[in-house]
């Protein structure tokens, strides 16, 4: 039997398997892809400074590629069509940067990098059918064979969270997609993102190495007809939509478009098994909360078992504190990025929208605990 099993080895699997790695724990990490594949294809995520912080201390973050990380120096929010705007900015906490445009392709390379390096036995292609616990072990279940891996804990990870035994996966649909692109202007961004609210939903723009990589919230239809359109055509109605705040659109490239909803595991822990990441939870991007909160999961969930005997790992004990540590920081970032949604949507709310903006840039005090929670969690 071994201690650990974890279930998926992308950017969160990875980072709580690496936790671990200098522990005397058997650790197996299982993960669907073949070696250095990324099967999404490379893309933008959004790491918080915390999240940084937490790459550090597993000795991942040094690894990559200097043009791999775009800093974000500063963020400008405000509202279409209304007044109040906010502006944070890292000289305000004392730190070179707020986070990290990182390439998601980039990130993976690291991770599997230093596992490699590590006496984890990350295993590829291997694709899990299902995970149930007992009193005694975890089971987990593998496509294809008719033997099951046991451990004293099974962690899934990464989107596993349909497959649990004991745990409930709730979703809620937006009925809004997030159309994504690669927007070059006609000057450096100089690490200075945006975040407008409209009627239709946020759009974002992140600095990303010689561009902005674009996220703009859209109803199904409007994205369709949106993606249709020529380039010039594209910049045209983004320069529309989005407003005389940002000017200087000079082209766009790699259009596509994905759904957005909410998903949440109910509970996080079940018999001998914790989920973390997107296995606990999948978030609007609005903010970019999603993958760092799953980081914190894994942080958390790494330093428990580090302080938890062999014989109690996996123990229903054990796994209540890790889930007591959890839950203000889960429920928060949710709550918090589900009333974003709701709250900065439509025209109803624009005079309270300005207000609370208007407020939150003129409180010092209230404005710094504000951002320390989006850099470093709710907890």
């Amino acid at each position: 039997m071994h201690d650990i099993v974890v279930v998926g080895a992308g950017p969160v699997g990875a980072t709580f398997a690496l936790g671990l790695a200098d522990c005397d724990l058997d650790v197996v990490a299982l993960d669907a892809r073949a070696p250095g594949e990324t099967p999404r294809g490379d893309r933008a995520l959004a790491l918080s400074h915390g999240s940084r912080l937490i790459l550090e201390r597993v000795g991942v973050w040094r690894t990559l590629p200097a043009q791999a990380a775009t800093a974000i120096t500063a963020i400008d929010v405000s509202q279409a069509g209304g007044f109040g705007t906010m502006r944070i900015d890292a000289r305000e906490q004392n730190l070179p940067a707020l986070g990290y445009v990182v390439s998601y392709r980039a990130l993976q390379a690291a991770l599997d990098a230093a596992l490699a390096r590590t006496r984890v036995d990350l295993r590829y292609g291997v694709r899990v059918a299902g995970v149930s616990g007992t009193p005694s072990h975890a089971s987990i279940v593998l496509e294809g064979s008719t033997e099951a891996l046991t451990a004293r804990l099974a962690v899934a990870a990464d989107g596993a969270g349909d497959r649990i035994e004991g745990v409930t996966r709730e979703r809620h649909d937006y009925g809004q997609v997030a159309v994504v692109a690669k927007v070059w202007m006609d000057r450096p961004h100089d690490g200075l993102a945006y975040e407008r609210f409209t009627a239709s939903g946020p759009v974002a723009l992140l600095p990303e190495q010689d561009h902005y990589g674009l996220v703009w919230t859209q109803s199904p239809d409007d994205a369709r007809a949106t993606l249709a359109l020529p380039d010039d055509a594209f910049i045209a109605e983004l320069r529309r939509h989005f407003g005389a705040r940002v000017t200087g659109y000079r082209r766009v490239s790699e259009r596509r478009s994905f759904p957005l909803v909410l998903e949440r595991a109910r509970p996080t822990v079940a018999r001998r098994v914790a989920a973390i990441g997107n296995a606990a939870q999948a978030l609007h991007p609005i903010a970019g909360q999603g993958l760092n909160l799953g980081l914190r999961d894994a942080h958390e969930l790494a330093r428990t078992l580090v302080e938890t005997p062999r014989d109690a790992i996996g123990a229903r004990a054990m796994l209540d504190a890790y889930g007591a540590r959890r839950t203000l920081d889960r429920r928060a970032g949710m709550a918090f990025t589900d009333g974003l949604v709701r709250v900065f949507t439509g025209n109803a709310l624009r005079w309270p929208r300005g207000v609370g903006l208007a407020l939150l840039d003129a409180v010092p005090p209230v404005k710094r605990a504000f951002t320390r929670a989006m850099l470093y969690g709710w907890g």
